[in-house]
């Protein structure tokens, strides 16, 4: 079940951000995370949050693991066409 981008916005602050954040941990393919600083990812986050606003990024929630995460729409589609 995609969240509509208006429920993100009621969601309280912290919980959005520890969303986005786990989801741009996850796009770093060797997991090491001492190469990202504050400041970089506080830019990656402001990106994160206009993707989602444009409908690029969606927020997905599955209701068989009971899990919340952020997906490329195109990955979402291509999905729903299997």
């Amino acid at each position: 079940m995609l969240v509509p981008y208006d429920a993100l916005l009621s969601l309280p602050q912290e919980t959005l951000q520890a969303i986005i954040k786990e989801y741009l941990l996850s796009q770093l393919e060797d997991g090491s995370f001492s190469e990202v600083d504050e400041q970089q990812l506080a830019n990656a986050t402001e990106r994160c949050k206009l993707a989602l606003k444009k409908g690029e990024l969606v927020v997905e929630y599955s209701e068989d693991d009971e899990s919340i995460a952020i997906r490329q729409r195109e990955h979402i589609s291509a999905r729903a066409d299997d």
